[in-house]
């Protein structure tokens, strides 16, 4: 973007009336998601009633079992199943919305200190008397990467816990339906039923830790960035079968916060991008805890990439330009060594303000 796209007066306050806009647009938008759950609420209220009553008849059925005509039984069981797949499915979707609903308002939420932040910035006049003041490309290029950030990030954790955690509840739920119909006609199933859901559970258990780790590791405030960053790659080899060595050199020692988060961050978000994209057989990852810097590198042998348009402001991922961001605004560098076909190096440094003794 050239400087002076943006330091006239009039596109500071286009873009201010966009945010004002989306603001607005995400305040309608909340509206109708409210409008669809409280829709799909009521439909899963009807489907949970119909749902008894095909239980209870279900119950009757087996009652008096050896009497009935196959096609009834056959009837009975299929239209319960009908409902519980329908009960499953509206529930699913009432979740979902349910999850839109809270990641709507966190972004109004954000939306509107950003309009109040804009606002009072048109309140208070710049030197030289004028009522208007000036934004720089790079001021409304971080606006614009931070919001386009967080999105990439509630996304990001939105299809995870969909995907995960929430799908995998919703399926409890129907295994628990399903041990208790066959409490009464078939304990030697109610029990198998019984066995598969707590096994579930456990996984469900260890995919929930693995996700909170990877959300937050709690031992990067207890331990520091070097025996997190081994515990993160000793996992993220042992759940992807894939050889990744890891070499610490320098002094290990505990760093200020932030450089630590972005040390981790940034070595997670190269794993994570180079399994997701080139496919490689091993992953190499090496940080050298130098007197005055942290220099991070990650090195696959997998399909390489074109650099130039990983980090271009069209980039349909902004994974690697927003670390780029990142690293640079601490005041390092990130260097990308790529070609097709030829693997990918990716070297982060960050400098070193002040140590803080282990």
């Amino acid at each position: 973007m050239a400087e002076a796209d943006f330091n006239g007066e009039t596109p500071f306050f286009i873009f201010l009336e966009k945010v004002e806009e989306a603001y607005e647009q995400t305040q309608r938008d909340l509206k109708e998601i409210n409008i669809l759950i409280n829709q799909s609420a009521a439909e899963v209220e009807r489907l949970a009633q119909r749902n008894a009553q095909s239980v209870n008849r279900l119950r009757q059925l087996q009652s008096n079992f050896d009497t009935q005509p196959r096609d009834y039984i056959r009837e009975v069981y299929e239209a319960q199943n009908d409902i519980q797949q329908r009960l499953f499915t509206m529930r699913g979707q009432l979740e979902k919305l349910q999850s839109d609903q809270r990641n709507l308002e966190k972004l109004a939420a954000f939306q509107r200190e950003l309009v109040q932040l804009t606002t009072g910035m048109t309140a208070v006049p710049p030197a030289g008397g004028s009522a208007k003041p000036r934004l720089s490309a790079g001021d409304k290029f971080s606006i614009i990467r931070v919001i386009q950030t967080e999105e990439a990030a509630k996304q990001s954790l939105v299809r995870e816990m969909h995907d995960g955690p929430a799908s995998a509840l919703s399926n409890f739920i129907l295994q628990a339906e399903i041990c208790q119909r066959f409490f009464d006609v078939d304990p030697d199933r109610a029990r198998a039923e019984l066995n598969a859901l707590k096994n579930a559970a456990a996984t469900t258990f260890s995919d929930i830790k693995d996700f909170i780790f990877d959300l937050r590791p709690m031992m990067l405030d207890d331990l520091g960035v070097v025996p997190t960053l081994r515990r993160y790659v000793e996992s993220f080899q042992e759940k992807n079968d894939l050889a990744v060595p890891i070499t610490v050199t320098g002094v290990e020692r505990r760093l200020e916060s932030y450089v630590e988060v972005t040390i981790f961050r940034g070595v997670q978000e190269l794993l994570n991008n180079a399994l997701a994209h080139a496919q490689p057989t091993q992953i190499q990852v090496l940080l050298d805890m130098a007197q005055n810097q942290v220099t991070a590198v990650v090195d696959d042998n997998g399909s390489g990439f074109n650099a130039d348009e990983a980090l271009s402001e069209t980039s349909k991922t902004i994974g690697l330009s927003s670390l780029q961001q990142r690293i640079e605004t601490l005041g390092g560098q990130l260097t990308i060594q790529s070609r097709l076909g030829k693997g990918s190096r990716i070297e982060f440094s960050v400098p070193i303000e002040m140590d803080m003794g282990i």
